[in-house]
């Protein structure tokens, strides 16, 4: 889950012979290509001491990140193999088998799992919409995730298009409203902002189709082509989202809508049985490099293992996951040892509301004024341009001392937004300094959460190169003499929210309650 744009680089897997190059030297491209980059200053972590074991590590984990490597078998077995993996179902316990076993292959430090507990499991049921006048046709939808059932029997209930569904829409539709099941259009998405507003739009939705007294909610598809995927809308602590809702195919809904607007009473049977269990344990999975000076002192490499189920998971986010196990085992092949420890934490119940690294922060509280920093990997495939640094202009001079050495791989160019939307967020919230990797849509926003999201779609070139650029990025930052930046106060944080417009995120879907009752966030 998540939101960016970027310089066309050159094919980098010729990178393994980066070794036996000058610092500046050329790297022989697969093909001529005029911008095949050159490898700059190599060794500058920063512009101190510690540039000197840096020299003699960067060259070697890109050397590791781009060669052969189990990178792509270990995709394959992730997404073919456990498929797509739902937080509290039975594929996410097989997910963080396979996590383990490749961490232990990759041969880091304290491979393990850490327990939370989640408040309920979900799956579809055997959805399916009715369309009983005025002309029957086959109508494709799945259920938004985390929809309660509709009761038994179904649903039957006339349909009332509120179109966009602003407060306008609603005072239009009037009493009509009342017991009715709403179709609400969307515009075909395109960019990461779409996919924002997406999700930003949604809870003001629900809030004035509960207090319609609506039964229901039809969302038209953003995807064109009958793809359908699958959203989840209650994104708070992982509860029960207010009303039934789904997501149907955006041609259907479009037919819908035409009846409607030729003035067509249209009846429909919504039956939605899915399945709602208790609260059940969930995992992390976590693996760790001692550092060697400060081993209590720790940068953090994260992504989140689990995924919707109607594709596998591969973008989104599959392909993180793999990368954080094959950054480990790249730096650990190279034998040295940075300055600070590495975790390499795979998350679970990202897709419930950040739920995973949620409870990791609160299970590591007592140690996070040891947290140096954060690094997340959420945007599937697409060229890395850059870090979000998550509102911290203060750590933005050092993140690029740490990245000269890849200066031509176009990926040293970054923003100080802070939004809501990956496992960055509740570190952001207790003054940890945080970056999540700016990246290009590429087919992302199209197979995002789909049918279509599957291994085939992945460019193992460019996530080989991900995971270099990951890994040079931890290990600078935690090799480096200084720390990254401080851990801000709650009323800093507060700044930084207000100065970047997270806290308004945060009120429109629902989080700053707990922010205020520091359920979430630094407490001081």
């Amino acid at each position: 889950m998540r939101l960016r744009k970027c310089l066309v680089l050159a094919s980098l897997l010729p990178c393994f012979l980066l070794t036996l190059l000058p610092a500046s030297a050329q790297i022989p491209p697969v093909k001529p290509d005029m911008l095949a980059p050159k490898i700059q200053g190599i060794g500058a972590c920063a512009a101190e001491p510690s540039a000197s074991l840096c020299e003699e590590a960067n060259p070697k984990i890109i050397a590791n990140g781009l060669g052969p490597s189990p990178l792509e078998e270990n995709l394959r077995r992730l997404t073919d193999e456990v498929g797509g993996r739902v937080t509290g179902s039975a594929a996410m316990s097989r997910a963080v088998a396979w996590a383990v076993a490749a961490f232990r292959a990759a041969g880091v430090d304290n491979v393990h799992t850490e327990k939370y507990t989640i408040p309920l499991t979900w799956s579809e049921g055997a959805t399916r919409l009715e369309v009983l006048s005025p002309a029957p046709f086959p109508v494709h939808l799945v259920s938004v995730g985390w929809s309660p059932p509709t009761p038994p029997g179904g649903l039957e209930a006339g349909l009332v298009d509120v179109a966009e569904a602003g407060e306008a829409d609603f005072a239009r539709a009037g009493a009509a409203a009342k017991g009715a099941i709403l179709l609400v259009h969307s515009e075909v998405g395109k960019t990461w902002q779409d996919l924002f507003n997406d999700y930003l739009r949604a809870p003001g939705i629900i809030d004035r189709a509960v207090k319609s007294g609506a039964a229901a909610i039809l969302w038209m598809s953003t995807r064109e082509r009958g793809l359908l995927y699958r959203h989840q809308n209650s994104l708070v602590t992982g509860e029960l989202d207010r009303l039934p809702q789904a997501i149907v195919a955006r041609e259907d809904a479009q037919r819908l809508a035409r009846f409607l607007a030729a003035g067509h009473a249209v009846r429909v049977r919504l039956t939605m049985p899915n399945q709602v269990g208790g609260p059940v344990e969930q995992e992390n999975v976590v693996a760790e490099i001692r550092g060697r000076e400060k081993p209590d002192e720790f940068v953090v490499l994260g992504a989140h293992l689990d995924s919707w189920e109607l594709g596998t998971g591969a973008l989104d986010n599959g392909c993180n996951a793999t990368l954080v196990i094959e950054a480990a085992r790249a730096t650990e092949a190279t034998g040295l040892r940075p300055r600070r420890s590495i975790r390499f934490v795979l998350f679970s119940g990202e897709e419930q509301g950040m739920l995973g690294s949620w409870a990791y922060v609160r299970a590591h509280r007592g140690e996070l004024d040891r947290a140096v920093a954060v690094v997340v990997y959420d945007e599937g495939i697409g060229r890395v341009t850059g870090y979000s640094l998550g509102g911290r202009k203060d750590i933005e001079a050092a993140v690029r001392e740490i990245l000269k050495p890849v200066e031509s791989w176009g990926a040293n160019r970054h923003t100080a937004d802070a939004f809501i939307g990956t496992d960055n967020l509740d570190f952001l919230l207790e003054g940890v300094p945080t970056l999540v990797a700016n990246q290009e849509e590429a087919d992302y926003l199209r197979d995002y959460h789909a049918s279509s999201d599957t291994f085939d779609k992945v460019d193992i070139r460019e996530l080989k190169l991900h995971t270099a650029l990951a890994a040079v990025t931890v290990f600078g930052i935690a090799e480096r003499a200084e720390r990254l930046g401080k851990r801000q106060s709650r009323a800093e944080i507060e700044a930084l929210m207000k100065e970047t417009g997270l806290d308004k995120q945060l009120q429109t879907l629902g989080y700053w309650p707990m922010w205020e009752r520091k359920q979430r966030g630094q407490q001081k």
